[in-house]
């Protein structure tokens, strides 16, 4: 690890702690409908989408009503977004005319935007008119994320409450959570990033002379345009001239700010924030990373608020940047070493690992080794999935870890909303695995934790792991799965692997090498999203009603106390253990066995 490169870590886990309590706080005063600013300036538009909608603010709902409310909202949510892409053709605002959205693809991605992960088996300069992408895609990275949020605060007031049946009310917790936190900071930020040359216009793609003609290798065609093939049965290629370029614009900037605050992900372009009109300059690199992890990060503190001890959320704050923190110094020093293969035998590998700073094949040389490891480690820690770089060329070990983070449960810090409700599953987990171990009912944050609460975790605990592991299988035992893996053994398990852990998981991001873009894979993928977000939405909001009719416990001198560095411990390594149980083999299978592969030389 070089001392720049340390301190780029330590600059940007400054400033992002910095940012959690002003945040958190405020975030607080939104939920538990205090005076602030923006509440007060968007009172009637926040009443007339009330009234609009035939809303009633003061209904309180049970769970299962939330539920449903959770429910017919993403349904709706994932109909709209289906229907534009298949009619793009024929609807306004598609000035390059691009053809409407096969089905499976429409599919996989209606159900991917929906669920807050953002997987993308297509180039959307090449794929999405410019309605779709702000009607569809926009729109439901705003929604997606105020409805993890809301769940989160649902199950904040079950610790509050004590015998009622209600957990509040869907429909206002999401609209609070888009028109006075989501949507401020995304305008903010969009503006910072036009500022920095992010593109946002309704302008058709500009063509443009090469400064610099160049020439690339084609495929000779035949007279019936089919390609020629060599006596090897190799088509034949010739060189082309090239001497124009296409530029892909379009409203980027505003889809971008809320891809990264809403930890959505999708990018606008094929390239995602590898690409210059996406990500132009050292400085909107820095803040789209922030943005990544800063409302996951301030919503520990506002857990801490709300339900009146702010330790229990420096608890998860710390819990979560303490793997981070971890995992980051893992995969920087994989990445800066390099690959030894490319070190020829004989010479010093100390002497040698000059290797232009360390791996940088599929990175972008505008932000090098360290930037793009500390972007691939926070989009998965975070349920984001947006990336600098391309994880598919990381070295085994460098892309072990952003695949493990994924199928941690995305807890470290995790998707708006989602990674805190996760985190405080495995902290249940964790008090019950301390009770069996003394004998007593376990309790947290005054609500004894009961078999109820037990099952319903146990299956956000499970239903990740079978998407993944059950998909990965599936995958690789039928012809339809393994025909899209060209790089077969060690690193084409890895690519299967991760697609399943990021689908399975609600990220988003992929190793690029797998040709995912089939039927096959976009409806595996997109039941693996669908099945891994409501299936422990549904759960969390059952603790949060169970817990809301129960009484409150007071707090007496055999409960195992929450808020010290013990239970700090306790649950970080309850999170390290059933992420290790559950992936080790697979692991071992992936990038495990890839790693010595790479050192086996050596």
């Amino acid at each position: 690890m070089t001392m720049p490169g340390f301190l780029q870590i330590i600059l940007y886990l400054s400033v992002l702690l910095l940012l959690v309590k002003p945040l958190g706080a405020y975030m607080a005063r939104v939920y538990q409908n205090e005076d602030v600013v923006l509440n007060r300036w968007g009172a009637a538009l926040e009443h007339g989408c009330y009234r609009l909608c035939g809303v009633k603010p003061d209904h309180e709902m049970h769970w299962t009503e939330y539920a449903m409310a959770a429910m017919w909202l993403n349904f709706l949510g994932f109909l709209a977004v289906y229907a534009l892409q298949r009619w793009q053709d024929v609807l306004p605002l598609n000035p390059q005319g691009l053809a409407a959205v096969s089905a499976d693809s429409s599919f996989n991605t209606a159900v991917s935007f929906v669920t807050n992960t953002n997987w993308q088996g297509y180039g959307g300069e090449s794929t999405m008119s410019y309605l779709t992408q702000m009607l569809g895609l926009s729109v439901q990275n705003f929604l997606s994320a105020a409805s993890g949020m809301a769940v989160l605060v649902a199950l904040i007031r079950g610790f509050n409450r004590r015998n009622t049946a209600t957990i509040g009310n869907f429909w206002v917790d999401t609209l609070r959570s888009a028109l006075y936190i989501l949507l401020p900071l995304s305008l903010l930020l969009a503006l910072v990033l036009v500022g920095q040359g992010v593109v946002q216009n309704f302008k058709p793609y500009q063509t443009v002379n090469l400064l610099q003609a160049a020439s690339y290798d084609a495929p000779k065609l035949d007279a019936d345009g089919k390609p020629v093939l060599a006596a090897d049965g190799k088509p034949v290629t010739e060189a082309t001239p090239l001497q124009q370029q296409t530029l892909a614009l379009g409203p980027a900037a505003s889809q971008i700010a809320i891809k990264q605050l809403g930890t959505n992900g999708g990018g606008f372009f094929n390239a995602n924030s590898a690409h210059p009109y996406e990500n132009p300059t050292p400085l909107a690199n820095f803040l789209e990373m922030l943005a990544i992890l800063l409302i996951p990060a301030a919503l520990c503190y506002t857990f801490g608020v709300m339900i009146g001890d702010v330790r229990q959320g420096w608890v998860m704050l710390a819990a979560m940047t303490l793997v981070f923190v971890a995992l980051v110094f893992c995969a920087a020093p994989a990445e800066q070493a390099g690959n030894p293969l490319l070190t020829p035998l004989g010479v010093d590998q100390a002497a040698s690992a000059a290797q232009a700073g360390g791996n940088m094949e599929g990175k972008e040389v505008r932000f090098g080794v360290i930037s793009s490891v500390l972007w691939s480690v926070a989009t998965t820690a975070a349920s984001n999935g947006s990336v600098n770089a391309m994880h598919d060329s990381f070295t085994p070990i460098g892309g072990m870890i952003p695949m493990w983070l994924m199928q941690l449960g995305e807890v470290i810090y995790g998707g708006v909303g989602s990674g805190l409700y996760g985190m405080i599953i495995y902290a249940l987990i964790a008090v019950f695995l301390a009770g069996l171990m003394i004998g007593r009912t376990p309790e947290y944050l005054g609500k004894k934790v009961e078999s109820f609460e037990v099952k319903m975790s146990a299956i956000v605990i499970l239903v990740p792991p079978m998407m993944v592991l059950a998909g990965t299988a599936a995958a690789l035992m039928v012809d339809v799965g393994k025909a899209s893996i060209f790089n077969p053994g060690a690193h084409g398990f890895s690519e299967v692997l991760y697609a399943f852990s990021s689908a399975g998981n609600n990220n988003g991001s992929a190793f690029g090498g797998l040709s995912a873009n089939t039927p096959f894979y976009n409806i595996a993928l997109g039941l693996a999203m669908w099945f891994s977000r409501f299936w422990l939405m549904i759960p969390v909001l059952a603790i949060a009603g169970s817990f809301a009719a129960k009484k409150t416990t007071p707090f007496g001198p055999g409960t195992l106390a929450t808020h010290t560095p013990l239970f700090v411990a306790l649950l970080v390594g309850t999170v390290l253990l059933v992420g290790a149980l559950t992936f080790v083999p697979a692991l071992a299978l992936g990038p495990v066995a890839e790693h010595l592969q790479m050192i086996a030389p050596r």
